[in-house]
């Protein structure tokens, strides 16, 4: 998605405007750097850097959806208290 193109599937293309204000660019670029690692560009270019086998990668994404469930699971132990 680096490039706004998905390989297989419809292309994403996200436009990111930072305001820079009097002359002020390392706030400028903080922000930047704060927005692009929200929409998550630094996370996928370190995965792209190198070729992932089918394999891994579902290895990958299941023991993501692992984390993500354990993570709401314990929010939602804080929040209810059960």
């Amino acid at each position: 998605m680096l490039n706004g193109r998905r390989r297989g599937g419809q292309g994403v293309c996200v436009i990111v405007n930072v305001v820079v204000r009097d002359n002020n660019v390392d706030q400028a670029l903080k922000a930047l750097k704060k927005k692009m690692q929200r929409e998550g560009v630094f996370r996928e270019m370190k995965l792209r850097r190198a070729y992932e086998k089918p394999s891994e990668r579902k290895a990958r994404e299941k023991a993501e959806a692992v984390r993500r469930h354990r993570k709401l699971l314990r929010k939602r132990l804080d929040r209810e208290g059960y």
